[in-house]
């Protein structure tokens, strides 16, 4: 295994790090980052593990995000190989987390041992914030680290997140931004009663039936340069006793918005309100606002890592605010440019999530010329 990047990435895919359990990675990332100068600073907030790493102490600061922590296997038997142990095929690494961001984690880390020995005296801070908590409820991860840095008055001005952002080849497309997520919770009360006698009742799923298939036809925005339009989607509905002769007394729906900067969380639920109230319906809503959408322009941070990507792999990138939401949402609040950049995301949290072995050190070259490009001075 001539390769530092898959070397690291092995290693840490062999440790059975399911969310929010860290099973030694950061320690691991730690120590390799304690070796070649950095200041790393663990943070646990119950079963999460937290690094916060950095070498330099001036501005500006460029850091690394990522998370070691990985969604469960599934059935083992539907795995060629053992999820946690790494196994190498084609040229392909096969493993838990190889994609979904074990080798993103290697690739940023090697790249960021091999800068900080060539240029010790380099510009700025290079710093890691990695946890062990975005698989999961992202309650005790990457917003707690936010939280205690901007109490301290710590500034990031540029942040890489090595979410698996490419699509049919590494580099081809980075994410910018990502929308809002903004959940909701609706509980429509009627009357119980007997199907055969309906006049003594009020069925909550008929008079919900309207106000549901209205909310999702209606046009939110019509989104603006970075993002799409918003998107409504009901995930969960829920009624009846389990009897097949009794109206049911509420039924309860879930929801989702993914809203740009178009639009905002009041005007979102204002809306909901205003529809519901508007078909005299008796609701009991609860809101939970996951994120709130954020976009980079373009300028020194995009520039910097699609000038990288063109250089080293000869690929254009296209810049998209696509996708789910990542903990650049939380990272954002500080005001920081944020660009997403990492493998393949064709087999993520899938059985036989794989990497292919040459992107590994394709995307740890990406990294240091990023890196040279930004604090070289």
């Amino acid at each position: 295994m001539n390769s530092p990047t898959l070397a690291l990435a092995c290693d840490l895919i062999a440790r059975e790090s399911v969310t929010p359990d860290d099973a030694g990675c950061l320690e691991l990332i730690a120590a390799r980052l304690a070796a070649c100068g950095f200041q790393s600073e663990i943070q646990q907030y119950g079963k999460v593990t937290n690094l916060w790493a950095t070498h330099g102490t001036r501005d500006p600061v460029l850091c690394y995000a990522g998370h070691t922590d990985v969604v469960p296997p599934g059935d083992l038997s539907c795995w060629d190989s053992p999820p946690f142990s790494p196994s190498i095929r084609n040229g392909v690494l096969y493993g838990r987390g190889a994609a979904d961001m074990k080798g993103s984690l290697a690739a940023m880390v090697i790249a960021a041992e091999k800068f900080v020995r060539v240029f010790p005296h380099h510009l700025g801070t290079l710093a890691f914030l990695l946890t062990s908590d975005e698989e999961g409820l992202a309650v005790d991860g990457t917003k707690r680290v936010v939280e205690a840095l901007v109490a301290r008055g710590q500034k990031i001005q540029w942040c890489i997140v090595g979410e698996p952002s490419s699509q049919t080849c590494l580099g081809d497309l980075l994410r910018n931004g990502r929308r809002g997520s903004l959940n909701g919770r609706v509980w429509i009360h009627g009357v119980q009663g007997h199907v055969a006698y309906p006049h003594s009742a009020r069925n909550p799923i008929h008079l919900a039936a309207q106000a549901l298939a209205e909310l999702s036809s209606m046009s939110w925005d019509s989104g603006n340069a970075f993002f799409p339009p918003t998107s409504f989607q009901i995930s969960n509905l829920h009624a009846g006793t389990g009897a097949e002769n009794v109206i049911p007394a509420t039924l309860e729906a879930w929801f989702n918005f993914r809203f740009s900067t178009a639009t905002t969380v009041e005007a979102l639920q204002e809306a909901v309100r205003t529809l519901f109230d508007r078909y005299h319906l008796e609701y009991r809503l609860e809101w939970h606002l996951s994120g709130a959408p954020f976009v980079t322009a373009p300028g020194i941070l995009v520039e910097a890592v699609s000038t990288s990507v063109r250089e080293i792999l000869g690929v254009e990138p296209q810049l998209s605010t696509g996708g789910g939401t990542s903990d650049g949402r939380f990272i954002a609040t500080m005001g920081t440019e944020i660009v997403e950049l990492g493998p393949v995301n064709a087999t993520i949290h899938q059985v036989n999530e794989c990497v292919r072995v040459a992107e590994l050190d394709e995307l740890a070259a990406v990294h240091a010329l990023i890196l040279s490009k930004l604090l070289k001075g």
